[in-house]
């Protein structure tokens, strides 16, 4: 049980003092993409936590690696120039450091290669003596297909490579990675507690873990992976009884036309993603999540059926169903309209408006319960390797987002996620980009505009959409960095 659920006196959680990670490993390790998912994760249970990326601080100061000096990236002898510039990037991140412990902060994750055992001493040293708690956190490799792998994740995503051909963005940055091998130095010193994970979570090694936080990292990074792979998301169809919690009805004809529409769609749309990264859609699996009421399910059936006839299909498809993704209980407001909540409930109607996320209804769930119970199957979407459709509820697809995407809790219930609209979300070293596809135009569709409506009585699954201040999934690229 990992959502945010108390604050101490210090305004810190978990009793667990102020950590500073430091990541150490070569270029192309997987330290930005491990350092990024550890920071939404840690966010996600309520820790105040930041990445500092010496190389994001450097393309800002400095700009990119086009603008630095020959010599800025290798480990050997270097102009006097060039140390001037490494000095005021290093320091500059160190202050940036410092002035997040000063504002509150709890976790940080110093995102830099820190190759030099003189070097990662001088840093933990410098913070110990301020009370901070040091964890370094080693990423190696020697697989080379993996590394590969890694680099031209970075040629596509690093705001360093923007713009380049790629085949010499690879050429650089190799070049750039056997610069730095003569020079670096294991971490072989047991001064302070470590995590060495080997080809990002094929093996992890562990020494002097103290705490509950400190033991929530290393679970955390037990099941994390790197390999490529697209997350869909999509609601399930409408179904025979929409405003009632209670009854698990199975789909209306519309649903079932739905659900054959979104087979087509995330197929046709699945196979247009791959073919542009060079990747062959009838050779990778699709794995679907959907949760245990027949709404969700039984939309999933067409997926059942795969022909060869239909457009590139998937080389098998695997179909899950999670009991934790069932959508949020409203209790007594079931099968009521916001309008007659107002009316029947006035009191209960103030404090949801005040705080919609943390509410809870008499007898029902808030969205932190929601999210308290959706922690397995977020620790599940981490360790999962193949392209994954989820097929859920609009405030289970709220969460799991936001997640993804790094939100505040607070913005959660203002997500739009309307029925007809296919989300398309690739996690990247960088950042999380998305896109939301709209395919569906029947009953059932969330929005008016097509004179079909939505069930104002399905309280919590369409409310949030009306909400002021919603975040719409097609935006949410401006929102990642």
């Amino acid at each position: 049980m990992v959502a945010p659920l108390y604050t101490t006196a210090s305004g810190l959680l978990f009793h667990a003092g102020k950590i500073l990670v430091l990541t150490v490993g070569l270029p192309a390790r997987g330290k930005t993409h491990i350092s990024r998912a550890l920071e939404r994760y840690l966010r996600w249970t309520g820790v105040k936590t930041m990445v500092i990326s010496l190389g994001d601080y450097r393309r800002k100061v400095l700009g990119g690696a086009q603008k630095v000096p020959p010599d800025y990236f290798t480990l050997g002898p270097k102009s006097p120039e060039t140390l001037a510039l490494r000095r005021k990037v290093s320091d500059g991140c160190e202050q940036l450091i410092w002035d997040f412990f000063d504002s509150g902060g709890q976790v940080c994750i110093y995102d830099a290669n820190n190759g030099t055992r003189e070097r990662r001493q001088a840093i933990a040293e410098n913070f110990d003596k301020a009370g901070i708690h040091i964890v370094i956190l080693e990423s190696l490799c020697d697989n080379e297909e993996l590394i590969m792998a890694n680099i031209r994740s970075v040629k596509i995503s690093s705001p360093d490579y923007r713009g380049w051909d790629p085949e010499k963005a690879v050429a650089d940055y190799y070049s750039r990675i056997k610069n730095n091998e003569a020079h670096y130095e294991p971490v072989e010193e047991t001064t302070w507690p470590y995590i060495r994970i080997m080809n990002v979570g094929e093996k992890i090694m562990v020494n002097h873990i103290r705490g509950y936080l400190q033991s929530r990292v290393v679970f955390f990074l037990m099941n994390i992976h790197n390999n490529f792979r697209t997350i869909y998301f999509a609601r399930s169809g409408q179904s025979l009884i929409e405003h009632s919690y209670k009854a698990d009805s199975d789909l209306s004809p519309a649903g079932w036309e739905y659900a054959e529409r979104l087979k087509e769609f995330v197929l046709e749309r699945r196979a247009k993603s791959l073919q542009q990264r060079g990747m062959d859609p009838t050779t990778r699996r699709l794995v679907i999540w959907t949760s245990t009421r027949r709404r969700s399910h039984h939309t999933a059936w067409p997926f059942l059926n795969i022909t060869t006839e239909d457009p590139a299909p998937p080389a098998k498809v695997k179909i899950v169903e999670r009991p934790q993704m069932s959508e949020i209980n409203p209790g007594v407001w079931d099968g009521l309209s916001p309008d007659q909540v107002k009316k029947y409930y006035p009191d209960e109607w103030e404090r949801f408006v005040k705080d919609p996320y943390a509410y809870r209804a008499p007898r029902a769930e808030s969205y932190h319960d929601l999210c308290v119970r959706l922690e397995p199957t977020l620790v599940e979407l981490e360790r999962e390797r193949e392209d994954l459709l989820i097929i859920g509820h609009a405030s289970v697809i709220r969460c799991i987002l936001a997640y993804l995407i790094g939100l505040p809790v607070s913005e959660i219930p203002a997500i739009e996620v309307a029925r007809g609209d296919l989300i398309e979300v690739v996690p990247t070293s960088y950042g999380v980009y998305s896109q939301a596809y709209h395919f569906w135009d029947g009953p059932g569709r969330s929005d008016v505009g097509g004179g079909v409506g939505k069930d104002e009585k399905n309280f919590y699954e369409n409310y949030a959409e009306d909400t002021k201040g919603k975040r719409r999934p097609d935006v949410i690229d401006s929102l990642v960095t």
